[in-house]
């Protein structure tokens, strides 16, 4: 029982005495005559006295449990509130958090994607032929693609792109046809890096060379035929570039 329902219980008890009270003063008063009929008002009024005093005792500590209670339910109410704001702030961090985790997975998977680079191509796709002469370096188009993981080279312009910066190697090969000489620069972006050259009197002259470069995203990689020479490739896939990633960096 709560301090207010036994105040409560207090209060009916009084109210409950008063009739039993008013009976008794009653059946004294047609007994006595004298002395007892005047001392039984006396009682009874300051029995009376005594109870209303008690029962306004009573009614100010109902009002004071009751103004008690209402702050502690306020306080109670105020506390699981701010608890309930905590929790919301602390999902909400998780939340970001997750993201956050999701985005750097995401940013782990397409690094490792890149990563993986290697690409070997051969000048022609098919048949057989000679590329060249030209009175300037220029651009060789290998389109016979056997490999190209990462999709960096472009069989449409014989252009290697970097995805990632880092460390690359690239081989590179020229076959001359019945001519005195061939070759082929390795270009990084207009810089001239390699050159892969061969001079002969006939026959079939080649010329083969390799370069590890350090490349930013970006960066091109090209393989352009020396000014005034030409090269040759068959179904046997001779005129050739490679490249691969040696390591991000």
């Amino acid at each position: 029982m709560t301090v207010i329902q036994q105040v409560s219980v207090n209060r009916m008890k009084i109210i409950m005495f008063l009739p039993l009270l008013l009976l008794v003063c009653s059946v004294s008063a047609d007994q006595t005559e004298t002395a007892g009929h005047q001392s039984c008002p006396q009682d009874f009024h300051a029995a009376l006295r005594e109870l209303t005093a008690s029962l306004a005792v009573q009614n100010e500590r109902i009002t004071v449990l009751q103004t008690e209670n209402q702050v502690l339910s306020n306080q109670g109410a105020i506390e699981q509130q701010t608890e309930i704001d905590q929790l919301k702030l602390q999902s909400k961090e998780l939340e970001a958090k997750l993201e956050s985790q999701k985005t750097e997975i995401n940013q782990l998977k397409q690094l490792s994607e890149v990563t993986q680079v290697a690409f070997s191509a051969s000048l022609l796709d098919q048949g057989e032929g000679d590329t060249g002469p030209f009175n300037d370096h220029t651009t060789l188009v290998f389109k016979h693609v056997v490999t190209n993981i990462g999709n960096a080279y472009n069989k449409n312009t014989g252009i290697f792109t970097a995805p990632v910066r880092g460390a690359y190697h690239f081989d590179w090969k020229v076959l001359g046809r019945d001519s005195t000489h061939t070759g082929a620069y390795l270009f990084r972006n207009e810089e001239i890096i390699f050159l892969a050259y061969e001079s002969q009197s006939s026959g079939w002259p080649s010329a083969s060379n390799g370069a590890s470069l350090l490349l930013e995203v970006g960066d091109q990689v090209t393989v352009r035929l020396w000014a005034g020479s030409r090269t040759y490739d068959n179904e046997n896939h001779q005129t050739t570039f490679s490249g691969h990633l040696i390591f991000t960096m």
